[in-house]
């Protein structure tokens, strides 16, 4: 994978490193279970960090970053890490989930199978099924129509949550969220893995993709970026700038920005570099599907070509 330009930190990070390492007070912000052989940098980042808004896991996993980062090239307030192996010490997983399209596109996240069917019939390149039930043989039966209904077309589908059905159906993909993974036991993990299904993680910060990294997914979904109201999200937004702070971090593995983007946001999502951003509402909320799908794919074929290299845009 080629090395990407140097990132240019934005001057809240900056002006977060300076007055941490300014604070006097800053040994009581700093994360607990820091050594003093790396205090300095690491409690120095760790309250930055917490300046900036991210959660204390996050920030720890920055803190770390920033520790190896300083040690390999020197500490520098303008030089954020985003090394994978250097900064974060994540290497590629011995055995990853089957490979999937390094740019997805268009990422619709859909309730039904007959939503399903519409969208593979538009052209979408990516479906998600995301049927909420308790009933299994409603879930089997919703499941196995989902798959059906995207043969014979060019249509990618990830099936929500509902793994085993996933399975015997024989769909594309799984999708999981970080509760669903906890509720994986270690032979769960190796079905999926040597299934053949690939792998996509739903991650919500650092902590949590360095965590989905280590299973070896086919791709990491990114957000939630901008607010939404479809399900309680488990941090605030993370907006745009981080989007590309994580985006350049993953740039080995194919991304997807979720979360509140519609035509509006395209811009700022393309210029993170990820490879595709998921809708709901944007699509079934809007009086023609099939025309605002068609828009949409029309936006971020225009935004991000296919080939283009992740951009060089400030956070």
């Amino acid at each position: 994978m080629p090395s990407l330009p140097p990132l240019r930190v934005p001057e809240a990070a900056v002006d977060a490193l300076v007055a941490a390492h300014t604070d006097l007070r800053i040994e009581r912000d700093a994360d607990p279970n820091a050594q003093p052989a790396d205090g300095s940098v690491y409690a120095v980042a760790y309250a930055a960090a917490r300046r900036l808004g991210f959660v204390a896991a996050d920030a720890a996993v920055v803190a770390s970053a920033w520790v190896r980062r300083a040690a390999r090239v020197g500490f520098d307030p303008r030089d954020w890490p985003d090394d994978a192996t250097g900064d974060f010490g994540l290497t590629r997983h011995p055995q990853p989930f089957a490979p999937c399209p390094s740019a997805l596109g268009l990422y619709a996240v859909l309730p039904s199978a007959d939503w399903v069917a519409r969208m593979a019939a538009a052209g979408v390149p990516t479906l998600q099924l995301r049927f909420k039930h308790d009933d299994p043989a409603r879930i089997h039966a919703e499941v196995s129509a989902a798959v059906r209904a995207v043969q014979g077309t060019s249509a990618r589908l990830f099936i929500n949550d509902h793994w085993r059905a996933a399975l015997d159906a024989g769909a594309y993909g799984v999708h999981l969220g970080q509760e669903d993974l906890s509720t994986l036991t270690p032979e769960d993990i190796h079905t999926l893995r040597t299934s053949g299904l690939r792998l996509g993680i739903s991650t919500h910060g650092y902590a949590e993709m360095v965590r989905a990294w280590q299973l070896g997914p086919s791709y990491l979904a990114l957000g939630a970026i901008y607010p939404t109201t479809l399900k309680a999200m488990p941090t605030a937004p993370q907006g745009p700038g981080r989007l590309r702070m994580y985006a350049r971090l993953a740039h080995g593995l194919p991304t997807v920005a979720i979360g509140g983007i519609g035509l509006e946001q395209l811009p700022e999502v393309a210029s993170s570099g990820v490879g595709a951003f998921a809708v709901v509402r944007a699509i079934i909320g809007a009086g023609d599907p099939q025309a605002a799908a068609r828009e949409l794919m029309t936006a971020w074929a225009r935004l991000r070509p296919q080939g283009q290299t992740p951009p060089n845009d400030p956070l």
